[in-house]
C-alpha cells in the first residue's frame, strides 16, 4: 500500500491565488464558501460525538476576515439547529457578517460557557503577523481545555508560512483550512497545535502555483514484500556501519530494525564485542570481515554512523567505507556520529549525490552548517528555524539528500523539487535510539530497492520516517511515552 502526496502551499501563495478573485468582486462568494466549509465540518463532529441538537458551539471573532469567516459559519449553524453563540475579542466584526449572524438569531456574549462542545478559534487569519496574546476572556482557559477545538483556516498566532507561534495560541484538535493546506499547520509549532487538518475547496485551484511542499499521507504504509521466486540476494543486502564498545546497542537497533523492515541480509562491519553482542539478538545478521573499503562489495546500499564513539580508528574506518559509497555512488543513509564525518572534501565537494541520504536534528544541521563555515546557512537554522527552507539550503550545498528531524519531519532533495514532509506527531519518538531504528528502517528500503537510476531518495526516506511515525503510534497512540526505542522493532513486525 502506498502513501498519496498532499500539497502544500504557503499562506502567501494562498493569498496571493486569491487576490484576483477578490479584485473580481468574487470576495464575498469566497467568504461564504469558507463559511459553509467550516460549519460542515463542525456539523460531522457534532455527529460523531453527541449529535447536533442541545451542542453549543462558540466562536471567538477577530475583527478581521477570518472573523467573518467564522461568523457565517455560526450563522449556518443556527440554521441547522445548533445553539451557536459569538464572543467579539476586538472592538469591531466584520459588518455583514455579524448582521447575518444576528439576523440568524445568534446571541453575543462576554464569555466562554463551562459547557460549551465546541469552540471556534476564528481571532486571527493566514495573513497575520507578530505574536499574539489571547484576550482576556472568562471561561476561555477552561473551555480550550474541556471543548473540542476547531481552528478556522489556521490557529491564531501561528504563521503560516513557517509554523511559527511567536505568542500565545489555542491548541486546535481540528484545524480547517481554506482553498489549500498550508505549510504552517505542518511546520514548527503549527504542527503541533493544528490538530487533524481538513481542507476545503473554496475554488482556488485554477490560480494557485506549484506546491511549495508534499505531505505524505493518506494509507499506512507497509515494509517491502518479497515477490514469488525472490531470494536473499535479489531483495538487497544492507552493509551497516554501526555500534562500538561505547555504544554497542546502536548497532543492535539498526540490525534489528532492517532485518525486520524486509531486507534480504544485513552485514555489519563493528568491533568483536559489538558483532558478539549483535549475534545474541539477531543470529541472521552476517558479520563483515576484512578491509573496510572492501566490505561494500556486493551490498545494495549501506547505513553508517549510529554509535560509532570517539574512537579513531573506528572512525577511519566509517569513513572509508563512506567514501567508497560516495565514489560508487550507492544508496547509503548516513545518520548520528556518522554526520561528523563529513569533513574536508566530503563537506566541500558540494556533490554528495542524492542518493546519500542525511539524518540530522536540529542540533546536528547546526553543527554542520558551522563546519562549512556557511554563514547564510547558520543564520537560515538560528532561533526557530524556518525548518522547510532550512533542509532545502543544507540539501541544495551538500548536494545531497537531507532529511531533517523533528516533530514534522522535512526531506529535501538537491535537485531543488518541492520537499516532502511527514508529520508524526509522536513524542514518544524523542527518547535514545530511536534515530538508530529510522536508520535501519531507511537503509532496508534503499537495499530493496530496485534501479538507482530510478529512484527518488527523497520519497524513500519520507516513506521510512513514516513507518517510524507509524509503529511509534501503534505503540504509544496516546503519546505518552512509555516505550523505548527496542520496543519499536517489534512494532514495525506488526
Amino acid at each position: 500500500m502506498t502513501a498519496a502526496l498532499l500539497p502544500l502551499y504557503s499562506g502567501t501563495q494562498v493569498r496571493s491565488a486569491e487576490l484576483p478573485l477578490l479584485e473580481a468582486g468574487q470576495g464575498p462568494a469566497l467568504m461564504r464558501r469558507a463559511a459553509y466549509g467550516l460549519a460542515s465540518q463542525v456539523l460531522d463532529l457534532l455527529r460523531r460525538a453527541d449529535g447536533i441538537y442541545g451542542a453549543r458551539v462558540v466562536g471567538l471573532i477577530g475583527s478581521g476576515n477570518n472573523g467573518g469567516d467564522g461568523l457565517y459559519a455560526l450563522a449556518e449553524l443556527r440554521s441547522r439547529g445548533v445553539d451557536a453563540q459569538a464572543v467579539l475579542v476586538a472592538e469591531r466584526a466584520h459588518p455583514q457578517a455579524l448582521e447575518a449572524f444576528l439576523r440568524a438569531g445568534g446571541r453575543l456574549r462576554a464569555d466562554v460557557p463551562p459547557n460549551t462542545t465546541v469552540l471556534i478559534d476564528a481571532i486571527l487569519g493566514t495573513g497575520a503577523r507578530g505574536g499574539l496574546s489571547l484576550p482576556e476572556v472568562p471561561g476561555l482557559s477552561a473551555a480550550a481545555s474541556t471543548s473540542t477545538v476547531v481552528a478556522c483556516d489556521i490557529p491564531s498566532g501561528v504563521e503560516a508560512d513557517t509554523g511559527r507561534c511567536p505568542g500565545d495560541a489555542i491548541p486546535a484538535q481540528h484545524t480547517v483550512s481554506f482553498g489549500a493546506a498550508k505549510l504552517g499547520l505542518l511546520l514548527g509549532e503549527g504542527g503541533l497545535l493544528s490538530g487533524e487538518i481538513r481542507t476545503v475547496d473554496i475554488g482556488l485551484q485554477d490560480q494557485l502555483p506549484g506546491p511549495a511542499a508534499w505531505e505524505l499521507t493518506g494509507p499506512e504504509l507497509s515494509a517491502p514484500r518479497p515477490r514469488p521466486g525472490d531470494h536473499k540476494y535479489s531483495r538487497g543486502i544492507l552493509q551497516v556501519v554501526a555500534g562500538s564498545a561505547q555504544f554497542p546497542g546502536a548497532a543492535e537497533l539498526t540490525v534489528g530494525a532492517a532485518i525486520t523492515s524486509g531486507v534480504g541480509m544485513v552485514r555489519l562491519k563493528a568491533e568483536p564485542s559489538v558483532s558478539s553482542a549483535v549475534l545474541q539478538s539477531w543470529p541472521e545478521a552476517v558479520m563483515s570481515q576484512g578491509r573496510a573499503e572492501k566490505a561494500i562489495e556486493g551490498a545494495t546500499a549501506a547505513a553508517i554512523g549510529p554509535g560509532l564513539g570517539r574512537d579513531r580508528s573506528r572512525q577511519v574506518e566509517a569513513e572509508t567505507m563512506l567514501r567508497a559509497t560516495v565514489e560508487a555512488q550507492m544508496p547509503c543513509v548516513l545518520d548520528a556520529t556518522g554526520l561528523e564525518l563529513l569533513r574536508g572534501d566530503l563537506l566541500s565537494s558540494g556533490g554528495l549525490g542524492a542518493q546519500l541520504i542525511l539524518t540530522p536534528h536540529l542540533g546536528e544541521a547546526r553543527r554542520i552548517a558551522e563546519a562549512l563555515e556557511d554563514q547564510p546557512l547558520q543564520r537560515l537554522l538560528a532561533g526557530e528555524p524556518d525548518t522547510l527552507e532550512s533542509a532545502r539550503a543544507l540539501a541544495a550545498t551538500l548536494g545531497a539528500t537531507v532529511l531533517l528531524k523533528g516533530p514534522s519531519t522535512v526531506v529535501a532533495g538537491p535537485d531543488g523539487a518541492a520537499p516532502l514532509i511527514v508529520r508524526s506527531a509522536t513524542p514518544g519518538l524523542a527518547t535514545a535510539g530511536t534515530g538508530d531504528v529510522l536508520t535501519g528502517i531507511i537503509g532496508a528500503l534503499l537495499a530493496t530497492a530496485s534501479s538507482v537510476q530510478d529512484l527518488d531518495f527523497s520519497r524513500i526516506a519520507a516513506e521510512g520516517a513514516r513507518l517510524h511515525a507509524a509503529a511509534a503510534q501503534r505503540l504509544d497512540p496516546h503519546g505518552r511515552g512509555h516505550f523505548g526505542a527496542s520496543a519499536l522493532i517489534g512494532a514495525l513486525r506488526e
